[in-house]
């Protein structure tokens, strides 16, 4: 089967399209031929050899936690699903033809194996953040960094619970926090000030590391409030770094409700063939994304 790898940690060019012998699905596993996978950021910190002590491995090694996909094979002890499925899930090397998952659901209707990839690890991460932090109904959640694929699941789950979202992002992305739900307003020079004047808040979220710890401290009043999940200066401010991953199979649970009343959708914003797995980290590294990066398989 085809698969993406790399021998060594670096940049976007170790990635390699390569030969590999299938994997087959051990106890309590699946196999899906994958459709799609989807790119998130931790894909390119664990090759740049950034999340070793979390995801520790060794080289060669393969690529992806998401995918999307049929089920193929079904290992001893699973219940619930059968050959021939359509699910979506995580596991291991998923930038690949076949995949083995270590959690997963069945896609609900009217999702395409695009759309379905972009989902596990960005709910997974949505749910545990929210729980983390805090945040009650009728409060405010200040969500920095709101457009990406985490902040556009945020952005709707917090909303089914009653919280009230303020959302920052690039002046091209108002409109769209804003129909997820959000009160929005732009990053640079003054956000601070512009915050304020949408409301008080009573939590807050850095999703995409740009430095505003401290900003975000002085608004909620509590490092205490404030969780980030891409910012690694988080312990000189007091506030807590998000890593360790909560029940992917609860958070995949209540995607898969909020998809089916049409409370939840995460675009696509840019698909790309397998053999481009590189181009698509070079993009998800430079940021600015509306909705999820996939990588779509043949």
């Amino acid at each position: 089967m085809r698969k993406v790898s790399f021998a060594e940690f670096g940049g976007p060019d170790v990635l390699r399209l390569v030969d590999a012998e299938e994997p087959h699905a051990g106890p309590g596993r699946i196999r899906v031929a994958v459709r799609a996978a989807g790119v998130n950021p931790v894909d390119w910190r664990i090759r740049e050899g950034q999340k070793l002590s979390a995801h520790p491995i060794a080289l060669p090694s393969g690529v992806g936690l998401d995918a999307a996909g049929v089920v193929d094979e079904v290992g001893e002890g699973v219940e619930g699903v059968a050959v021939g499925d359509r699910v979506f899930g995580e596991g291991a090397s998923t930038y690949a033809e076949f995949a083995v998952l270590t959690a997963w659901a069945r896609m609900p209707e009217g999702l395409t194996f695009e759309e379905a990839a972009g989902y596990p690890s960005v709910v997974e991460t949505a749910v545990r953040v929210i729980r983390e932090v805090g945040v009650r109904p009728g409060q405010t959640l200040l969500v920095s960094g709101a457009a990406g694929g985490v902040g556009s699941a945020v952005l709707q789950i917090a909303r089914e619970r009653g919280v009230t979202v303020i959302g920052t992002a690039g002046a091209a992305n108002q409109d769209y926090l804003r129909g997820l739900g959000a009160l929005a307003t732009t990053y640079g020079a003054g956000w601070v000030e512009r915050v304020r004047a949408l409301g008080a808040v009573d939590a807050a979220l850095d999703l995409a590391g740009a430095g505003v710890l401290p900003e975000l401290v002085e608004l909620v009043g509590d490092p205490r409030g404030v969780i980030t999940i891409a910012d690694l200066s988080a312990p000189d401010h007091g506030v807590r770094f998000s890593g360790v991953a909560g029940s992917v199979p609860d958070a995949l649970a209540e995607a898969v409700d909020l998809i089916a009343r049409g409370r939840l959708h995460i675009p696509v914003e840019k698909s790309y063939p397998l053999e481009e797995a590189a181009a698509a980290h070079v993009d998800s590294q430079a940021g600015h994304t509306r909705g999820r990066r996939v990588l779509v398989v043949v």
